[in-house]
């Protein structure tokens, strides 16, 4: 599936999708930015993500990124 695909499923089906699946596609969705500054901010998020063990909190976290999937849409 390209990638513009994957972000569409994810924001329609955010309840749905794993954590890691998230992360996942927020790493390709990185390689479209043009500021390191937002980069470097999104993979200390990340990371902390992958650190926390209840995939529950997770998924709150994930979920404040979601608009970098609407940003990514929204230049489609």
């Amino acid at each position: 599936m390209s990638l513009e695909i994957n972000v569409k499923n994810i924001v329609n089906n955010f309840d749905e999708v794993s954590s890691d699946e998230f992360l996942e596609i927020l790493n390709q969705i990185m390689l479209e930015f043009k500021s390191n500054l937002t980069v470097e901010y999104l993979k200390g998020k990340i990371q902390k993500i992958v650190e926390i063990s209840s995939e529950s909190e997770k998924k709150k976290q994930c979920k404040s990124l979601l608009p970098y999937y609407d940003w990514y849409l929204q230049g489609q």
